[in-house]
């Protein structure tokens, strides 16, 4: 029954099944199914097959922003459960938004999603959001990675501004930093002293994996 569930929760998210997602979640809870399983067997494993098809061209963005709004459904109904047991999700410490002058946000939000689906604690500033705010809260959380969106040439140098801003304050040794955007690439990542960047959410979720993991065994 149990394993059941879990596949039925899994492919919900694969499926794009918004309207069966929370009456899964509640059901493989009333089962006695802890919530950290539905969270890695279920709820992630399928978030990665969504990933993974989206990578190969199988689909496209309009899947992948279902699949991540029955993400948050279900997430909506686990994560005070997982507050009020000792059981945790917490691979790292994200603070990401977009940069001050640019008001896009479906990249940003999409990985977001990705993050928290695999075991970040994210904190989403949300758009337009002004250098020393990225700064200031990176520390206020002793944030691991934040993470730079930009939507527009315009404003991808203030990416470059919060790197040196770091550098400034003493800070980055101690936080990494993620671009990502449409006018954005490697190259660029590279000439502003970013840590990396990420064409897509998936491509954030290992990048971000690969930091965390390195800064903890610098």
């Amino acid at each position: 029954m149990n394993k059941d569930l879990i596949h039925k929760i899994n492919l919900s998210l694969v499926e794009g099944q918004l309207d069966v997602i929370e009456e899964l979640v509640q059901a493989a809870l009333d089962s006695n199914l802890e919530p950290m399983a539905i969270i890695q067997q279920g709820l992630m494993t399928g978030m990665q097959v969504v990933g993974e098809r989206f990578q190969e061209g199988e689909y496209f963005l309009p899947h992948v922003m279902i699949a991540a709004e029955a993400m948050k459904k279900a997430m909506k109904i686990l994560e005070p459960l997982l507050l009020t047991t000792d059981q945790t999700i917490h691979s790292g410490t994200v603070v990401i938004g977009t940069v001050q002058g640019d008001i896009h946000e479906i990249g940003k939000n999409l990985v977001a999603t990705m993050l928290s689906a695999n075991g970040f604690k994210v904190v989403d500033l949300g758009v337009d959001v002004a250098v020393d705010t990225f700064i200031q809260k990176a520390q206020e959380v002793r944030a691991d990675v934040i993470g730079l969106s930009a939507l527009l040439t315009t404003t991808m140098t203030v990416q470059r501004d919060c790197v040196e801003a770091l550098i400034q304050k003493g800070l980055r040794q101690k936080i990494r930093v993620v671009v990502g955007g449409a006018p954005v690439n490697e190259e660029w990542a590279h000439l502003i002293g970013a840590d990396g960047y990420a064409e897509d959410a998936m491509a954030a979720v290992k990048l971000t994996k690969s930091l965390v993991r390195t800064k903890s065994i610098s």
